[in-house]
């Protein structure tokens, strides 16, 4: 859907951090909603520039061959990056990194950069040269790393990543300020990452950075007949989780929560969909509190179409999430008119804020949680009010108004060619 007399002259280039990987006959393979990203980037600007990690070893089930950015991979020059987190590594790759990086960098109009981490951040890297180099830059980043990494001192599971994490926070945070605070423009995936980085920027912008279309959306049809079939009450609650069972997900306090349910005489089904260091700990946990024969964990799901369906048929996402970030689950379960009750925070309830499509309680808190869900399972006229705002909440998001609003504060941000 390309409309090449709106797209901004010049060139612009970004920094990705989803990694390539070679397919077996040569060419790149990325993941698909990364490549509908580049499809979308190239909708608004003449030439892209995209430096980005390469990854070795099998790629993940949805990486797929970059052709599928369809005819405006013409237009688009993939300038492929070691990938370093390791600090030796990373020192090793430092020169000949920062020398494509320069070269990207001034062949570029405008440039973007998405940061997170320390060692192997090219995108930080990219934003101090093109300081040095003159050239005023933007930040985008959908989740608060540092703070994320502060909390895996204490919780992670392996005592490795525990002492790797309490030796590089610090440092992390000291990085993200230093590239933000020197940004020209930062751009904010969420209400976490705005609160916690605006203090820092010069012009701090919220963004999101979602890959749903118009037809993602569930319809007016099945909304009704969702609704309907919540507002009867007399079937077990449909509950679900989509993402990894790691500790920020808070996968134990999910299942804590679950437990609850259940002494309390709550008649439901839960799912938990995807794969994750905890998912043997989950399990376990599953097992232990007597809940195998209504809460199942099948795995992680590569088919985005299965994965939405399986938000549409759920009656209520639940979330734990314990650290700050702006999960995208999140905005998919309200498009598919599935109300969020979950640990709050600012994110979810920035998206919930126009219509209450949700239930949020503190964080830490799996009684309090499991609470809300109890007085939703006893009020079913309640919980399909909760699916119609979730529903409404969830319209205004879709992958092409998204890029765009992107791309415009890119252009009106940055200076564009010179001449």
């Amino acid at each position: 859907m390309s409309a090449p007399a709106s797209r901004t002259p010049g060139t612009l280039l970004i920094h990705v951090t989803v990694p390539l990987f070679r397919a077996p006959d040569g060419g790149w393979l990325l993941e698909d909603q990364a490549c509908n990203g580049l499809r979308l980037w190239a909708q608004h600007f003449q030439r892209l520039i995209v430096t980005i990690p390469v990854e070795t070893g099998a790629p993940p089930p949805s990486w797929v061959p970059v052709s599928r950015v369809g005819p405006d991979l013409d237009r688009i020059e993939l300038v492929p990056l070691p990938s370093a987190w390791r600090a030796d590594r990373f020192l090793r790759a430092l020169p000949q990194v920062a020398r494509q990086l320069k070269g990207a960098i001034a062949r570029a109009d405008r440039v973007a950069f998405a940061i997170g981490g320390l060692f192997g951040d090219w995108g930080a890297v990219g934003a101090i040269l093109a300081r040095r180099m003159g050239k005023p830059y933007a930040v985008w980043t959908d989740r608060v790393e540092s703070e994320v990494t502060r909390r895996l001192a204490t919780t992670a599971p392996r005592w490795r990543t525990r002492i790797r994490a309490r030796l590089t926070w610090r440092p992390m945070a000291a990085l993200e300020r230093h590239v933000i605070r020197h940004a020209a423009l930062g751009l904010f995936h969420g209400r976490e990452c705005l609160d916690a980085y605006a203090p820092f920027c010069a012009r701090p912008e919220l963004v999101h950075d979602i890959h749903l279309k118009r037809a993602d959306h569930i319809s007016a049809a099945d909304l009704a007949a969702k609704v309907a079939r919540i507002a009867r009450g007399d079937a077990p609650l449909r509950l679900v989780y989509v993402g990894r069972a790691d500790p920020m997900k808070g996968p134990l306090d999910w299942v804590a929560v679950l437990g609850h349910l259940a002494q309390a005489g709550v008649a439901f089904q839960a799912r938990w969909y995807g794969g994750g260091a905890q998912l043997a700990d989950l399990q376990a946990e599953i097992d232990r509190l007597g809940l195998a024969d209504r809460v199942s964990l099948p795995g992680f799901l590569a088919d985005r179409a299965a994965v939405m369906a399986a938000l549409r048929e759920a009656d209520a996402l639940v979330f734990c999430h314990l650290t700050p970030e702006s999960p995208r689950v999140l905005i998919e379960a309200l498009v598919s008119g599935t109300p969020i009750l979950g640990y709050g925070g600012a994110f979810a309830a920035d998206l919930i804020a126009g219509h209450g499509g949700g239930v949020l309680v503190p964080v830490g808190d799996p009684a309090a949680l499991a609470a809300a869900v109890a007085a939703l399972a006893r009020d079913p006229a309640r919980l399909a009010e909760l699916v119609q705002a979730a529903a409404a909440d969830g319209a205004p998001f879709e992958d092409e108004a998204v890029f765009a609003h992107r791309s415009h504060l890119i252009t009106q941000g940055l200076p564009g060619p010179r001449g």
